[in-house]
């Protein structure tokens, strides 16, 4: 049968039922308790009365001879009954057959004596027809069985036995009811309180609805509590972090995450929209305290995938520096021009010739340079167009004498690329904007790994923030001026770590940023 009815109403129901049934027990114990009682003491008593009758000369006389007994027999009998107070005192032939009784129908009758002894000469208590029964043999002087006394007195009924027990059953079962209805009343309006006055219906209906949300959101959501401990994650927050679904009650710090992501989960790297990097993803990560009745329970983790983004704006920022490099070319190619064009009208025209030989040997020289120790197509473009943007900020950028890298997988050149990119864009960024200064590159192929060391004449790396800009995604020149967080050397090293390599930087006479990158990808990056 379903329940009907509020929560407070149901189990108001089921706990008033329940007092009821331990009531119920209680009242059974007590009863088969006073059944016991009674027949222990009263099987004492009615034993005692019946020896005492079977004791009784006249009795033995009355049972041995068979003209006096019918006589002889009914004054003892009725007298050992009037004043024992029992229902019943009968006494029976050695055959046990009736000889009186008080219920005269009864004599000449068969007694009912299952399980009794006294006919073998020995006494016995039981319990015959609801009543109960003391039997004791009656012995001749010879030793002889004559017979047997059977005194009785009926049970009392449960409605007698409860009414009659010490201290009345009915008023403490009636005080113990009264205490468990209050009792049931309490529990139903704490329950009703601690849900809000909500029904399971409702509740259920909640729960469902916040996880049809969750799995709905296209943001990743992770909850935590005060000890920092997930307490809930949805499939999209899973995905981003590559997390198992058995990741709910753990704490933060427990968890295989870079340090980066571990203090923003855990509140220790504050601000708004914190980027993390996690197995190739870029994240955007936003930290919410919840407080309930101004009390703080924890925290709401938003998290959006920046990875499409990050790579759009990779993109653009290579469409940027091809522009800026093309620029700084046509801004050199035209100071050139109008050089060219005064020698002319100026009529030095051996100048003329010497100028064009001249600037065309740099350029082929450089070229030539990049092409003889670099064998990879994408990486030597971009270290000659690299070059023109050095020349425009009046930076020289060279190659190390003993750089050699030969042709690369396409992968490998893609990352290669990225990271000489990142690297000597940090390092023209660490140099005076006023010019002057150096940039080197030198690039090594062993059997297994690719070596790229970027080293300029700027003035290094501060040595509290060496390990931090790879980190939390500092770039050199913000690091300085306390600007916000980048994300070029941190995927710098991403990609380093990925391939199974590192990546660091010391000071030595400037920056040394070294890079090692294996030839096959290692695996995902934490």
């Amino acid at each position: 049968m379903r329940l009907r009815g509020s929560l407070a109403r149901q189990l108001f129901g089921l706990q008033l039922l329940i007092v009821l049934a331990l009531l119920g027990a209680v009242a059974a114990v007590t009863i088969a308790q006073s059944h016991a009682t009674f027949r222990d003491t009263e099987g004492g008593r009615l034993l005692s009365v019946a020896e005492d009758v079977a004791a009784t000369a006249g009795v033995r006389v009355g049972a041995e001879d068979e003209v006096r007994r019918h006589w002889l027999l009914p004054p003892f009998a009725e007298s050992a009954r009037a004043q024992s107070g029992a229902d019943f005192v009968i006494i029976t032939d050695a055959r046990g057959t009736v000889l009186t009784s008080p219920d005269p129908a009864q004599v000449g009758e068969k007694l009912p004596a299952e399980g009794s002894t006294a006919l073998g000469g020995r006494s016995w208590v039981g319990v015959v027809g609801g009543a109960v029964v003391a039997h004791v043999p009656v012995i001749s002087d010879a030793g002889r069985v004559l017979g047997l006394v059977a005194v009785g007195s009926a049970q009392p009924s449960t409605w007698e036995t409860i009414t009659s027990s010490p201290g009345d059953l009915l008023v403490y079962l009636g005080i113990a009811a009264v205490i468990g209805l209050g009792g049931s009343l309490v529990v139903s309006w704490w329950i009703k309180r601690q849900t809000l006055g909500l029904e399971p219906r409702e509740i259920t209906g909640l729960v469902e609805h916040r996880e049809a949300m969750l799995r709905g959101v296209k943001e990743g959501v992770l909850g935590l509590d005060e000890q920092n401990r997930i307490t809930l994650v949805n499939d999209q927050a899973l995905r981003l972090l590559n997390l198992s679904a058995d990741c709910v009650g753990q704490p933060v710090d427990s968890l295989e995450l870079n340090e980066r992501l571990r203090d923003v989960l855990a509140g220790r790297a504050s601000g708004q929209d914190e980027i993390a990097l996690r197995k190739g993803r870029v994240l955007t990560m936003n930290r919410m305290p919840v407080s309930v009745h101004e009390q703080p329970i924890g925290a709401v983790i938003t998290m959006r995938d920046r990875t499409e983004l990050a790579a759009l704006r990779h993109e653009l920022d290579v469409h940027r520096q091809t522009t800026d490099t093309l620029r700084a070319q046509a801004h050199e190619f035209t100071n050139q021009l109008h050089t060219i064009s005064g020698l002319i009208e100026l009529g030095e025209y051996d100048e003329v010739v010497r100028y064009v030989t001249r600037a065309s040997r740099t350029h082929e020289a450089w070229s030539t340079e990049v092409v003889a120790k670099v064998a990879d197509p994408a990486l030597a473009a971009l270290l000659i167009a690299k070059a023109s943007l050095a020349a425009e900020h009046a930076v020289g950028l060279r190659l190390s004498a003993d750089s050699r890298i030969g042709e690369l997988d396409e992968a490998l050149s893609a990352d290669l690329v990225t990271v000489v990119g990142n690297l000597v864009d940090n390092a023209l960024d660490a140099l005076p904007a006023t010019g002057g200064g150096w940039v080197e590159v030198d690039l090594r192929q062993t059997d297994t790994d690719v070596l790229v060391r970027v080293r300029d004449s700027g003035p290094g790396v501060a040595p509290e923030i060496a390990e931090e800009v790879f980190r939390h995604g500092f770039t050199t020149k913000v690091a300085e001026h306390g600007g916000q967080r980048g994300i070029g050397l941190a995927l710098t090293r991403q990609i380093c770590v990925r391939r199974g390599g590192e990546v660091s930087v010391r000071n030595d006479g400037g920056a040394v940023f070294s890079a090692r990158l294996g030839l096959s990808a290692a695996g995902g990056s934490r």
